[in-house]
C-alpha cells in the first residue's frame, strides 16, 4: 500500500492521484510495498529503498547512511503496544530533498494518529524535514505512554507481591505463578521498548547532524534526543525494578516452601516418640512384664501423649513454631 501527502497551508492532505501531484508530494508512506510500488518510489526520489532484509540488519552502517544526497534512517518501532506482546519491526525513513519516504511492514500507532492530526491542525509540516521531526516526536510520545503504562503495572505487581490477599497456601501458590507470568511479560515489554529507544537515540543523533540549520528545527531535534535519553534511563530503572520483583517473588516462594517443609518436619518429630513407644510395645516377645500388668495399656498411652506434647512444647518455647 502506498499513501501520499501534500502540504496544504502547513497541514498535510492525503492525495490519491500521485502522478498529477508528483511535484507537490512531501511524504510517501509505504506499507508492505510491492515491487512495483518500490520501483516507482525509487524513480521519484532517485534513491534506492532498502529491502525488508536490509532494514532488519543491526549494523549501524546499514541503518544510518547517506545515498545520493538522501539520508536513510531505520529504527525499530512497536505496534499493538497496548498489550504485553507488541510487534517489533524496523521502519525506514528516507529524507530525500524536500520529500520524506517511510517504509514499514507493520502499523505503529504514530502512523495512524500523526496523519490524522496533521490534516486537522497546523503542525508546520511543509517539507520532509518538518514532517520527519514531527513524526518522530509523536513516536517518542507514544513510547513514553507505553512505558508509563508498564510502570504503573509494575507498581501493581509490587503491591501484589508484598501485600498478598490470599490466606490459603494453595491460593497463594497460584497467585505466585500468575505473578511470575506477569513479571515475565513486563520484562519482555520493557526490553522491547529499550531496544526501540536505543535505535531512536542513534537516529536522533544522526538526524541532528543532517537537519537544516533552521534554529527551531534543530532545537526540536535536540529536545527529541534529550527525551529519548530520559526515557532510556527510565526504562533501565524499570528493568532493574522488574529484576528485583522477580527475585522477591522467588524469595517469597522459597519462604512458602520452607514454611510447609518446617510444618512437615515438626509433625514428623512430634509423632516420632509416640511411634517409638508403640513400636516397643508392639514387639512379639513372650516375656514382656508390662503385657500382664493391668495399667500397662494406660501407661503406654500416657507415654505416647507425653512424648508427643513435650517436643511440641519445647519447639513453641524456642520460638521455632
Amino acid at each position: 500500500m502506498i499513501k501520499a501527502f501534500v502540504a496544504d497551508n502547513d497541514r498535510l492532505r492525503a492525495v490519491d492521484d500521485i502522478v498529477s501531484n508528483v511535484d507537490r508530494i512531501v511524504w510517501i508512506d509505504l506499507l508492505s510495498p510491492t515491487k512495483e510500488e518500490e520501483d516507482s518510489t525509487e524513480r521519484l526520489i532517485g534513491v534506492g529503498i532498502p529491502t525488508r532484509e536490509e532494514m532488519e540488519e543491526i549494523e549501524i552502517s546499514s541503518r544510518l547512511y547517506t545515498e545520493n544526497g538522501a539520508y536513510v534512517m531505520t529504527a525499530t518501532l512497536p505496534a499493538h503496544a497496548d498489550g504485553d506482546r507488541p510487534a517489533m519491526l524496523p521502519v525506514t525513513f528516507v529524507l530525500a530533498g524536500q520529500r520524506l519516504v517511510t517504509v514499514r511492514y507493520h502499523e505503529p500507532r504514530a502512523f495512524q494518529t500523526f496523519p490524522a492530526r496533521a490534516e486537522k491542525a497546523d503542525t508546520g509540516c511543509t517539507n520532509g524535514e518538518t514532517i520527519l521531526v514531527s513524526l518522530i516526536e509523536v513516536i517518542v510520545d507514544r513510547l513514553a505512554d507505553v512505558l508509563e503504562r508498564a510502570s504503573r503495572e509494575v507498581i501493581d505487581i509490587s503491591q501484589d507481591i508484598f501485600h498478598p490477599t490470599a490466606k490459603k497456601a494453595s491460593k497463594r501458590d497460584r497467585d505466585f505463578q500468575e505473578l511470575l507470568r506477569r513479571i515475565g511479560s513486563k520484562e519482555d515489554l520493557v526490553s522491547k521498548i529499550q531496544d526501540s529507544l536505543l535505535t531512536l537515540q542513534r537516529l536522533s543523533g544522526f538526524l541532528a547532524n543532517v537537519v537544516s540549520d533552521e534554529k527551531t528545527l534543530r532545537a526540536r531535534v535536540k529536545t527529541i534526543s534529550r527525551d529519548v535519553v530520559s526515557l532510556t534511563d527510565h526504562a533501565s530503572f524499570q528493568t532493574q525494578k522488574i529484576t528485583f520483583l522477580l527475585d522477591a517473588t522467588l524469595g517469597m516462594i522459597n519462604i512458602e516452601q520452607n514454611a510447609i517443609i518446617k510444618i512437615v518436619s515438626v509433625a514428623a518429630v512430634v509423632f516420632l516418640p509416640p511411634t517409638l513407644v508403640a513400636s516397643v510395645y508392639g514387639m512379639n516377645f513372650e516375656i514382656m512384664p508390662e503385657l500382664q500388668w493391668a495399667f500397662g495399656y494406660p501407661l503406654a498411652l500416657g507415654l505416647m501423649v507425653v512424648s508427643a506434647v513435650l517436643p511440641f512444647w519445647l519447639f513453641r518455647r524456642k520460638g521455632w513454631l
